[in-house]
Parts: structure tokens; C-alpha cells; sequence
């Protein structure tokens, strides 16, 4: 069999390997793939990966990739973003739950709600 290179580092060799740990909101599942003998990137495997996916969506923890456009709007001395009706009845959010706001990038906002 022949070793691949590494396409992250281009130095190592991967490997087959059946202890990946993948953590998603959470949760951890534990896959086959390969891992590179030098940097130690792990890629999982395709099936594995589809596995995770699958479960993640039955325990509801699978992001949603839409992107919705929302416009930004004055109140007072803040800025105001409303939350779409299908994310809040998604989240079960009250409208009263207190949430953190970071930065994580130059035009990039995370927005978590406390639980």
C-alpha cells in the first residue's frame, strides 16, 4: 500500500487510523480515517463523516447552512437585529434569554444564547 502525503503540511505521511475524535455542539463520535505521521491533521473518513452528520441532524445539533439577509436598524443609542420567526421556534427562544456577542473576525459576529 502506498502512503499518502500530507495535503496539509506536505511532509508527513497518512496513516490509517480508528480513533478520531470529532466533537460536534458538544457531542463526541469517535471515527476511522487517517492522520498524518507528521503534523497530526486527521482527516476522517467519508462514510464516517457521513455517519456523524446523520446523527448529529436526529439529535438536532446540525447547523442549518442558510444564510439569511437581515438589515440592521437604530433604537435609542444601540443597534438592533431582529432574529427570524424559524430560528426562534427552532431554538425555543422566549425573547428573554440573556445572549454573549463576540467578534470573531473583521465582518464576523458569534452570537450565543446562555443557557
Amino acid at each position: 500500500m502506498k502512503l499518502m502525503k500530507c495535503p496539509a503540511c506536505e511532509k508527513g505521511a497518512l496513516i490509517d487510523v480508528d480513533n478520531i475524535l470529532s466533537e460536534v455542539e458538544g457531542h463526541c463520535f469517535v471515527t476511522e480515517g487517517r492522520r498524518c505521521t507528521d503534523c497530526g491533521e486527521e482527516f476522517v473518513a467519508e462514510k464516517d463523516g457521513q455517519k456523524i452528520i446523520e446523527a448529529s441532524k436526529k439529535l438536532g445539533i446540525w447547523g442549518e447552512p442558510l444564510k439569511l439577509h437581515r438589515k440592521l436598524s437604530k433604537s435609542g443609542r444601540g443597534t438592533v437585529l431582529r432574529i427570524p420567526n424559524d430560528i426562534e421556534k427552532t431554538m425555543k427562544l422566549k425573547g428573554n434569554e440573556h445572549v454573549l456577542i463576540s467578534k470573531v473576525g473583521k465582518n464576523k459576529l458569534l452570537l450565543e444564547v446562555e443557557s
